[in-house]
């Protein structure tokens, strides 16, 4: 109970101390808010970016496997020449994929062309992408539909000359009208739509359906050639549920090797991507932006801590009359010392909830006028009230242990 009153009368002290002199609380406040607002700024922009890039990178699937020409790595030392002699993905090996393979759930061949115009009657959009695929197009790649259907086996097979369309493109091109059923010319051949993609918008990969025409691969194959490298040719696979991404990459790889007839001594003539991959090269790439900005918001943090500190040796030295006098009284050194300590804090802790306001404003503006959604960690925020109490400590202690060391004498006797 002792210990309580006396936390209360030091606390008390603290506020009086800091009301009276509002003009320089405001101006040390000003180097913890700055700091404390730039280190969860970061962070919050950093782990902003991260889930915008995870959720485009969670639309690859994260037990599908890319096969292609190319591996999905890069960086000043890339061997280019190891693989550009590589085949690209063929129809055969399409087929022999589709009759060998175990563990797969979904197996696409696709092709696509970029940065096309589609028209009807006075309408158009640019910059389309047409994409042909096989018939489990739909097993392998996530979607909804707008309205419409998806192609059915025997229309896959058979080629028909039939679509389906981004909502981009059905909204430019079909304003206020149903696009189901209407024609539309692709490659210079007439094909119906049969279907809309919902609407997804682009992500921080640029990967989306809006603008995309999809077709079926069977009709493609009449109007262009769909093992040209131009249209970057890939067969995606998708494993079974039970089945893990390892799995199906041993089974891949092997086959793979099976139907290009490599002896164990030959490198693989193809390239197994999936996800992982990419997760890997963003978290490193993450790491170091989080040290960045940790670094950063540290020296801002830093540097309020010394501002923190100046300002309290200036408190002692005004209250050493003061200090005198309690000492006088009886009040003792750790009594004198707390007074200092909670201020600093009180200080740090009030710059720092300022700061994380400030942060929460700028979230609820850019969610509200720009339609981003800014992620604010609450692991960081409690780091940030952990830090602030820290720094208050760190910065008070010296001034205040200064101040439960003064003789009483010579204390009252000082102006």
């Amino acid at each position: 109970m002792i210990f309580l009153k006396l936390l209360k009368e030091s606390f008390l002290f603290a506020y009086e101390a800091l009301r009276q002199n509002k003009l320089r609380t405001i101006l040390s406040l000003l180097g913890i808010t700055i700091g404390i607002m730039t280190i969860i700024g970061v962070f919050s922009a950093v782990d902003t970016l991260r889930n915008n890039i995870q959720s485009s990178v969670e639309k690859l699937g994260s037990n599908t496997i890319y096969i292609q020409k190319w591996p999905w790595v890069g960086g000043p030392d890339f061997p280019w020449w190891k693989y550009i002699s590589r085949p690209q993905p063929s129809l055969r090996d399409y087929d022999k994929l589709t009759e060998r393979l175990m563990n797969a759930e979904g197996i696409s061949y696709e092709v696509s062309v970029g940065n096309r115009t589609i028209k009807y009657k006075n309408n158009s959009i640019e910059g389309a992408q047409i994409a042909a695929a096989s018939h489990d197009y739909y097993k392998v790649w996530k979607f909804d539909f707008e309205s419409g259907r998806y192609f059915t086996d025997a229309e896959s097979k058979s080629g028909r000359p039939i679509a389906i369309i981004g909502y981009s493109i059905a909204d430019g091109l079909f304003p206020n009208q149903d696009p189901i059923g209407k024609v539309i010319t692709v490659f210079g051949r007439k094909v119906t739509i049969i279907g809309v993609f919902t609407e997804e918008g682009e992500d921080m990969l640029g990967i989306s359906a809006d603008k995309t025409v999809l077709i079926p691969l069977n009709f493609a194959k009449g109007v262009i050639k769909v093992e040209d490298e131009r249209y970057g040719p890939q067969i995606t696979v998708k494993g079974r549920e039970n089945i893990s991404v390892n799995e199906l990459e041993s089974e891949l790889k092997g086959t793979m090797r099976s139907i290009h007839r490599l002896s164990p001594a030959d490198d693989d003539d193809f390239s197994l991507n999936k996800t992982t991959i990419l997760t890997a090269q963003l978290d490193q790439l993450f790491g170091i932006i989080d040290f960045a900005g940790a670094f950063i918001g540290g020296f801002s943090i830093l540097v309020g801590g010394f501002g923190i500190a100046n300002i309290m040796f200036v408190s002692v030295k005004e209250r050493t009359n003061i200090i005198g006098i309690q000492k006088s009284l009886g009040a003792k050194n750790y009594f004198i010392m707390l007074q200092f300590l909670i201020e600093s804090v009180l200080l740090c802790l009030m710059g720092g909830f300022i700061g994380l306001i400030i942060v929460f404003i700028l979230a609820f503006v850019s969610k509200t006028f720009f339609d981003l959604t800014i992620v604010v960690d609450i692991g960081k925020v409690i780091l940030t009230i952990v830090l602030s109490t820290a720094i208050g400590l760190i910065s008070g202690f010296i001034p205040a242990f200064n101040a439960s060391r003064l003789d009483p004498v010579e204390a009252i006797r000082s102006k």
